[in-house]
């Protein structure tokens, strides 16, 4: 069984973002970019899966500039056994990663799709759903434990009420929430091996999408700075503030 495992690049999340000048967007000139921790928990599960005999090939898929190499890179130090890229320059929407990850998944025909629920740049969680939309393909959500075995993954998925448990036939697109595992630390062997894997590029146009982003972004901005809190003497000061001044009852 082959697993696609896509990840995406973005600002390392130790870093405090900040805002463009001229509000376009959040400024990464000069930043420390990283892969995004969500994909990190699911490539570590994809190895797991291989290193339990269930999983065959790990491939490792990013879409974005040449810089997503990187990322790439890392990927197969944790375990992937190659990668493609799918270089563009152009801003890519949920929607557009979806269709590109599609036409990898009808070139490719792995039995899983394990991708993290989301991005801490955009916070989307949209693009493994959308997948699922558009291949055509049961999904599990949000899991926090996977068990492959007989044609079916059984996904233990983390809900508003607590844990859910459901059993999906492959191939199928499972999106990783934080718990599901702690990604291995990467050694230096594992990074040289890495080197030497196998990286193919692509562009959309080769895989025939229109990767045209949807969404005009107007205007980007901090959000407002708290104000200093204040002491109250007693309940009914507390209540008579809450109720004049912050006008939440």
């Amino acid at each position: 069984m082959k697993v696609l495992v896509p990840v995406k690049r973005v600002v390392d999340y130790n870093v405090k973002v900040r805002v463009k000048s001229d509000n376009t967007g959040v400024d990464i000139a000069n930043v420390k970019m990283s892969m995004n921790p969500f994909d990190e928990i699911a490539v570590e599960e994809a190895v797991r899966l291989k290193e339990k005999g269930v999983v065959t090939e790990v491939i490792a898929v990013s879409c974005g500039v040449t810089q997503c190499q990187e990322t790439l890179r890392t990927a197969m130090a944790i375990g992937a056994d190659r990668a493609i890229l799918v270089h563009t320059d152009d801003e890519l929407q949920p929607l557009a990663v979806a269709k590109l990850l599609k036409a990898l998944v009808d070139k490719e025909q792995p039995g899983l799709v394990i991708l993290g629920k989301q991005a801490i740049d955009d916070d989307a969680n949209q693009t493994g759903q959308m997948l699922a939309a558009l291949a055509d393909l049961p999904q599990a959500t949000f899991a926090s434990k996977v068990e492959v075995a007989d044609g079916k993954a059984t996904v233990t998925r983390e809900v508003d009420g607590g844990l859910e448990t459901i059993t999906v036939t492959t191939p199928a697109i499972i999106t990783t929430d934080l718990r599901l595992n702690e990604p291995r630390y990467v050694t230096l062997p594992n990074i040289m091996k890495a080197k030497k894997k196998q990286l193919d590029t692509v562009t959309p146009a080769d895989l025939g999408v229109d990767a045209v982003p949807r969404l005009k972004t107007l205007k980007v901005s901090e959000p407002p700075k708290r104000g200093a809190g204040v002491k109250v003497a007693d309940v009914a000061a507390l209540v008579e503030k809450l109720r004049n001044e912050a006008k939440v009852i």
